[in-house]
Formats: C-alpha cells, structure tokens, sequence
C-alpha cells in the first residue's frame, strides 16, 4: 500500500456526477473514487461551507452545492450530466423525475450515461413508496431473521448487509458493468440498485444449502450462524471473545490438540449434531479460563483458524493490518480503510480528505462554461452555495 498516492487507479479519466444522498450511495461513490474516477457530490447551498458529517465516506470527490429544486439548479445538473459518464441518485422512486433529472432527462442529454439509482426497495414493487432503513430491507430480504442465536432475537448486523454491501457495493458492480457496456457500444442504461435485492443475492449459498437440505430456515441451529460448536465467538476470562472457525477436519484437529482433547470422546465426531450443545458448553468452559490475547497466543502459528476478536480501533492495529495497510491515518485524524480491492497494473491512491462542502463549486462550475459573473448572480438568488 506504500504506492497507493503514486497512481490513480484503474477507473481514472472515468466522471461520476454523485446527487447528494446518505448511506449506500456515498459508499458506492466512495468506492468509485477510491479506484480513480473523478466524482462530484452535489448538495444543499444550505451546507456551503460546512465540515461534512462523513469525512470518510465522502472522501476522494470534489463538492459542489446546488439547488436541485430550482430550476436553475435543476438545468446546471444537466449540463454536468453531458459531461460526465455516469450518475448516482439515492432519492425514493419518482423524485429525480419531478426534479426533472430523471433517466430520460439526463439520457437525451447524454446517450451514453450509466444512471445508477440506490434504493431500498427497488423503483417498483408494492413498497417501492415506503420509507425504511438497512434493518427493514434485510428483514423483508430475508437476512436478519438468520442471524441470531435461536432463542433470543435476530441480531442486527451495523448496516453492512444492505445500505453497504447490499446496496453501495452491488450499485458500484452496476455502474462499472454499466461503463463497460458503453465503451464496447456507446450505449447508456438505468441500473436499479436495490438493498432487498442486494440482501437477497448475498444470501445465495445459504439458499443453495437450504435447497440441498443442508439449511434449516431457522436461526441459530445451522453450521454457519453460531449453532457449530467449531464455528462461533467464545468469551474468554476478560470478556473479551475469540472467534473459532474450523470448519474443515484438520483444522478442527488442530484446535483440539491445542487445546488436549483430542482423546476426549465428545468431541470424536464434528458433524454429530446431538453433541453440538455439550461441545459448546466444553469449548465455553475452557476459553472462559484465560484472556482473549492469552488465547491469541496460545493458537498463534497453530493452524487451526482461531483469532481474537478485535474491536475497530484494535483492528487497525493488529499487526497483520499494519503490514498489510489495511487501515490508514493517524492519530490526529483517526484512521479509516484504505481502498480495496489492489491492482497490480493500476494501483489506486491514498484516500483524500474530504473537502468542505461546496468547496469545489466554483471550479466545477467554471468547467462547464460558466463565468465567475454568472456564478455570483447564482449564488446571490440562492441556487449554488
């Protein structure tokens, strides 16, 4: 990672206009900034000048503050769109429409546009109209009724399976499969970024399980959500956790020899699902003897899948993630993750501050052609910040 601010990545040379939104659009935005495309965010002039409230998920753009709501506003996103290869709106089903920024809009305008739009629902749909958060999409989904342990209530997993990767990171794959196509043909398309759906196609390995017989639709007594003794946290003696994952024969070999109960007869055959609850319980018994970093050492080099489970500003500093420059920052700034996935023919570059809002309005205004007089009268009746 010592070469990231050396080159810009494999998206260079690649224009996003990004309308103002919060969640999975900034993210998707974010990640396409991360691999080099040059992107505007748009905002309220109402926030010219102030400090954003996501420093890390509006990192790598430029700011731009415009009222869409004005029509004057509306007309300036219109020229940008000509000039740009792709756009990300966020807004519910129908207000790009009635902003007059909607697909056909800005597609006369530009043929050649990727239009990504991040919902919720989807554009359609007996919901497509209702307000809700990543924790509703996931339950309708299908995702958060499967988490949990099965006699307590499903586990809200933060907001990474729909707004992050349900959502920004299934509308990033959309726009970049979007760009591909319009380099081969010079042909622009809609991509309709759902979270359900999103949420729906994370779980499809489960639902291969689930369709062998291999999955019972219910949470907490299946091998990968925390009903396998061998694949679950335990809390040690400081209550802090290891997470044990030895799915595998001889990793689960190796984590009884390291902890001598190789000989034990509870624990001769993994899969026998009658003993999987005594299992936990003996397993739970032990990692409750010693702290989390006295385990981590005791399994270091062993084999056998087991690791301290770190909290975020732990993470950041584990020696492996260090190494590795998974993180960046410092202390001044705090850290936050640095961009993924590495090329080797194109690295992408070290994460940029994220500027104040409007802080680039001028600029971007200038590039499409309009004067520093005409960009004051707009500015004095409200329409740029």
């Amino acid at each position: 990672m010592n070469d990231l601010h050396a080159a810009a990545g494999p998206l260079a040379g690649v224009r996003v206009l990004e309308l103002g939104g919060i969640g999975p659009g900034p993210f998707c935005a974010m990640l396409l900034s991360d691999l080099g495309a040059d992107v505007v965010r748009v905002d309220r002039p109402a926030e010219a000048g102030s400090a954003t409230m996501h420093p890390v998920l509006h990192r790598g753009r430029r700011s731009l503050t415009v009222d869409l709501k004005d029509p004057s506003g509306a007309a300036i996103a219109l020229r940008l769109v000509e000039v740009v290869d792709a756009l990300i709106e966020g807004f519910r089903p129908g207000v790009a429409e009635r902003l007059g920024l909607g697909p056909a809009a800005c597609l006369e305008r530009n043929p050649r546009l990727v239009y990504g739009r991040m919902t919720g629902w989807g554009q359609d749909g007996p919901l497509a109209q209702e307000p809700g958060h990543d924790i509703t999409y996931i339950a309708v989904a299908g995702a958060l009724g499967a988490i949990g342990p099965p006699d307590g209530d499903p586990v809200v997993p933060l907001n990474l399976v729909g707004d992050m990767g349900g959502g920004g990171m299934l509308l990033a794959l959309g726009v970049v499969a979007g760009l591909f196509h319009a380099a081969a043909t010079g042909e622009g398309q809609v991509v309709d970024a759902a979270m359900t759906d999103g949420t729906a196609l994370q779980l499809a390995g489960v639902h291969g399980l689930l369709s062998r017989g291999h999955w019972v639709d219910r949470r907490g007594v299946n091998l990968l959500d925390g009903a396998a003794p061998f694949y679950r946290a335990y809390r040690c003696s400081d209550d802090k956790h290891v997470a044990v994952g030895c799915l595998e024969p001889q990793f689960y070999e190796r984590l009884l020899r390291v902890l001598d109960l190789v000989d034990e007869p509870l624990f001769a055959a993994q899969h026998d699902e009658t003993r999987w609850p005594a299992m936990g319980s003996r397993l739970a018994e032990i990692f409750a003897t010693r702290s989390r970093d006295e385990w981590a050492a005791v399994f270091d080099g062993q084999g056998a899948c087991v690791a301290p489970v770190l909290s975020l500003l732990e993470a950041a500093a584990h020696p492996h993630n260090v190494a590795r420059g998974t993180y960046v920052g410092d202390g001044e700034r705090g850290v936050q993750p640095a961009p993924a996935p590495r090329f080797g023919a194109t690295p992408t570059r070290m994460p940029v501050p994220a500027p104040s809002t409007g802080a680039d309005t001028d600029d971007v205004l200038a590039e499409i052609g309009l004067a520093p007089t005409e960009i004051e009268e707009l500015r004095e009746r409200g329409v740029v910040g």
